[in-house]
């Protein structure tokens, strides 16, 4: 029998209620903070389109992990902004480069952070593309060598997880092969696996120096209109190796999340990227949303969809709400 029967609404009556039926949890422990790191000290440069996020020294970027820990954030991951960059992204997998030194005075400071480091090469190159350039495309095959070389020293350096997000042919394999072979068998990869070619990176090529200097990156990220060609993807990285999938961005992917969550038995990450956060922040700063029950809906729209961590900017003021 339906309704008068059957009221729906006797379970929502009150929050003690709500709460105790609620499907989908929200915990800091489920998120993961993006940091940008830069040379110099005492360095805190704000972001413009990304309010409340900054380009950080490794002195403040370490109080800042300090903090992180504090509030039970499950992790940082970090994005290196060197001082020079070249067309070999030779800062990239230099041993003391700005994210290798940055992982040593975490680990050294903070103690029992997650750590986890984007591989990727865009934020080390002159022309601001993922790869070596030949014949003005990315050369897949070339590149790989470069992203097997970074996650090495990133991994020698003390980083608990490495993502690679450039989204290479093979390049799981090659960094997998790499780490087994210098004793880091134990360390986990991440896998941007579905990774998209999304209007929805703006504010983040503010955040970390990277838009490309020529063209676009959709020779190499997805295209949008397609969610088989993600499974095909995410079962590929996995038999290469990937311990961890992502897909980026998250909220126009909630179809691809949970089309992984229902195929893959495997631990599946989302990125809440730049463009999803700065138009929160833009909407709630025009009195146009309630920014702090956004951030939370949102949130728990990208765990109910399938994902088991969050990469998000919205990390430090949804754990001092829950």
């Amino acid at each position: 029998m339906a309704f008068p029967v059957h009221r729906l609404r006797r379970t929502r009556a009150t929050e003690s209620l709500r709460a105790l039926v609620r499907e989908t949890h929200l915990e800091p422990s489920q998120f993961i903070l993006p940091l940008f790191v830069c040379e110099g000290e005492g360095v805190r440069k704000e972001i413009g389109a990304m309010p409340g996020n900054a380009q950080m020294s490794i002195d403040n970027l370490v109080r800042e992990c300090a903090e992180v820990k504090s509030l039970g954030i499950g992790g940082v991951i970090l994005f290196g902004i060197p001082a020079h960059k070249d067309e070999s992204a030779s800062g990239n997998y230099d041993p003391n480069g700005i994210v290798q030194r940055a992982i040593r005075a975490i680990k050294k400071d903070v103690k029992g952070l997650t750590v986890i480091t984007d591989v990727c090469n865009c934020e080390y190159t002159s022309h601001g593309h993922c790869g070596k350039i030949v014949d003005g495309d990315v050369d897949n095959d070339a590149t790989l060598e470069w992203l097997a070389d970074a996650a090495l020293t990133h991994a020698q350096s003390g980083a608990d997880i490495v993502a690679p997000s450039d989204m290479m042919d093979g390049r799981v394999g090659a960094i997998r092969r790499r780490l087994d072979e210098n004793g880091f068998k134990n360390t986990p990869i991440l896998s941007y696996a579905a990774k998209y070619a999304s209007a929805f990176y703006g504010p983040f090529r503010e955040a970390a120096e990277s838009a490309p200097q020529f063209g676009d990156r959709r020779s190499y990220q997805m295209d949008p209109a397609n969610g088989r060609e993600a499974m095909r993807e995410i079962e590929l990285d996995i038999e290469e190796g990937a311990d961890m999938i992502m897909v980026k961005p998250a909220l126009p992917y909630l179809d691809i999340i949970r089309m992984a969550r229902d195929r893959f038995d495997v631990p599946i990450a989302a990125y809440q990227v730049s463009g999803e956060f700065s138009t929160l922040m833009a909407a709630a700063q025009n009195g146009w949303i309630d920014l702090e029950r956004a951030m939370l809906e949102t949130l728990i729209s990208i765990r109910r969809a399938g994902a088991g961590m969050v990469l998000t900017y919205f990390a430090k003021p949804a754990a001092r709400l829950l």
